[in-house]
């Protein structure tokens, strides 16, 4: 995996992108963003979707705004949410294919050097 367009980036970069990490570390605020993928919603909508209380669901709603992840509009006292991107959303389903994908039984040592990750793929290519 290549990390190439991504290692000069600047500190202010890796900060913005941990706190946005840190926005979706939360169970309630995938829950939102996955909620949100699928269409523009009012408080009262996700409150009845998610079965939490409206208090708490406009709490979570105050942290993904605040990181730049949701934007409400007002429609007299109703106000709807949105994601401001797909973004975040392609983050959050990666995640969870991730955390739902089969662990590995073993752990495989990593060789010392490139020379011995060299040998080690020409030697498997030749078993297999």
């Amino acid at each position: 995996m290549s990390t190439q367009p991504f290692e000069g980036s600047d500190l202010a970069a890796r900060e913005k992108a941990a706190d946005l990490l840190r926005a979706l570390a939360s169970p309630t605020r995938l829950a939102i963003v996955l909620s949100l993928r699928e269409r523009v919603q009012c408080v009262h909508e996700l409150v009845g979707h998610l079965g939490l209380s409206q208090p708490l669901v406009s709490q979570h709603l105050r942290v993904l705004k605040d990181a730049g992840v949701v934007r409400g509009h007002r429609n007299g006292r109703e106000i709807t949410y949105e994601l401001i991107d797909d973004h975040v959303a392609h983050i959050v389903v990666d995640a969870l294919v991730h955390a739902n994908e089969p662990a590995e039984d073993a752990v495989v040592d990593a060789p010392a050097s490139h020379e011995q990750a060299a040998d080690m793929h020409t030697t498997e290519a030749v078993t297999e």
